[in-house]
């Protein structure tokens, strides 16, 4: 690997954990953090990574092991529950395989983007590994991972087959350079890139992300399934997506056949990905950009007489932290009735959110409230989830859900 300097060796001491009543439920039900205040006995202060052996508090008995995090308030990533495993390079690389295999049948479907490990999801917390083509680009977002790169990226390579491994941050630990060993966000950890921006295959169609400076790892990947049915129902249409950024709706709807298509977003260099999307794909519908604030740019379209056969409204997560719920909720139920008035009689209306945050039930219940006081009727047609390669879990782990709503 092309490190600035060597990494820390994983700690040698162990700590011997138990906790709150409570945790102990949670972890015998699966779930993968100890929060501090849960720690009820910690024989010896720890190190980023140093393991964390929890033990019943009636028996002292073997209850799970995880990474210890002293700059988290999720103290500990539990890695293993239930019975002893030993941490090392195997364990990691089991991790790994199993978590390729369940991605096989995704990458059976002309498509060689995806996300590898999901965190918590896939057994490993606080690490993410998404693959574009042959670039493997690994985000952390926890300390626990620098004593444990040199492990876990062989075996990330073997599996994906990728050439080159790409070192992404998160702000947290962007902030904290001191304790980063000289590793820095973009990093090229192994092989080589010539170009930040690499092009990879969605269900065929080409794409393009900048794995170096893009948001997250480069691309959104994880609305690939709604993406694809946008394109097979778009055959005609006249299509409106909001939020467009990379333009990923957009350009499915125009492979699909649809007559026009309008990508709304915020940002002119999102939109200029997205024309660049388009052209990767030599399509031939007619795509137009609009760059403005969402929420202003479709009222101005209502009043402008817009319709569009199918509207697309994916908006970035409204609430990071609980205390934003409420305002989150208002905020889907205002862009449902803002995206309703656009959609032509027969149309079809997609509203997500990507929200952790907002339980599934609780968007789902405040689109039909925010719909139900319109004088126009929609028809639930569907609701999905994840894609196959962002596995649920534990609940928090959850996030993305869509509801297909037919005006009638």
């Amino acid at each position: 690997m092309n490190l600035i300097r060597p990494l820390p060796s994983p700690p040698v001491k162990r700590l011997a954990i138990q906790v709150k009543p409570a945790a102990e439920r949670a972890l015998r039900q699966g779930h993968p953090w100890i929060f501090e205040e849960a720690i009820t006995r910690q024989q010896a202060e720890g190190e980023a990574g140093s393991l964390a052996v929890v033990f019943d508090r009636k028996k002292d008995k073997f209850l799970a092991v995880g990474l210890y995090d002293p700059y988290s308030p999720i103290r500990i990533k539990v890695l293993q529950a239930g019975r002893p495993a030993h941490i090392g390079q195997s364990f990691f690389a089991a991790r790994i395989a199993e978590a390729y295999a369940r991605r096989r049948p995704l990458l059976e479907t002309d498509t060689d983007s995806y996300r590898l490990i999901y965190g918590e999801n896939d057994g490993l917390p606080g690490l993410v590994a998404d693959v574009y083509g042959q670039v493997l680009v690994l985000k952390l977002y926890s300390l626990i991972w620098l004593p444990y790169l040199p492990s876990v990226l062989p075996a990330l390579l073997q599996s994906s087959g990728s050439a080159t491994a790409v070192l992404r941050l998160s702000r947290n630990l962007q902030s904290r350079p001191a304790l980063l060993h000289g590793l820095s966000d973009g990093q090229v950890l192994t092989g080589a890139l010539p170009e930040e921006e690499i092009i990879f295959r969605e269900h065929g169609l080409r794409f393009s992300a900048n794995v170096v400076k893009g948001h997250k790892t480069g691309y959104f990947l994880d609305h690939r399934h709604n993406r694809k049915r946008i394109g097979e129902l778009s055959k005609g249409k006249r299509v409106l997506d909001v939020f467009a950024y990379a333009g990923g709706f957009s350009v499915h709807a125009l492979a699909g056949g649809a007559s026009e298509v309008v990508s709304l977003d915020i940002s002119a260099q999102a939109l200029g990905m997205a024309r660049k999307n388009a052209a990767l794909n030599g399509l031939s519908g007619r795509h137009h950009t609009l760059a403005g604030d969402a929420f202003q740019a479709m009222r101005q379209l209502c009043q402008d007489g817009e319709v569009f056969d199918i509207v697309i409204v994916d908006p970035p997560s409204f609430a990071k932290q609980a205390t934003e719920h409420s305002r989150a909720i208002e905020a889907y139920q205002q862009l449902a009735e803002l995206a309703a008035a656009l959609v032509a009689e027969g149309g079809l209306l997609l509203l997500a959110s990507c929200s952790s945050r907002v339980p599934a039930e609780d968007f789902f219940e405040a689109i039909s409230a925010a719909l139900g006081q319109l004088p126009r009727h929609f028809r639930e047609v569907a609701r999905t989830f994840h894609d196959v390669d962002h596995p649920i879990g534990f609940p928090q782990g959850a996030y993305l859900k869509a509801v297909y709503l037919e005006a009638t």
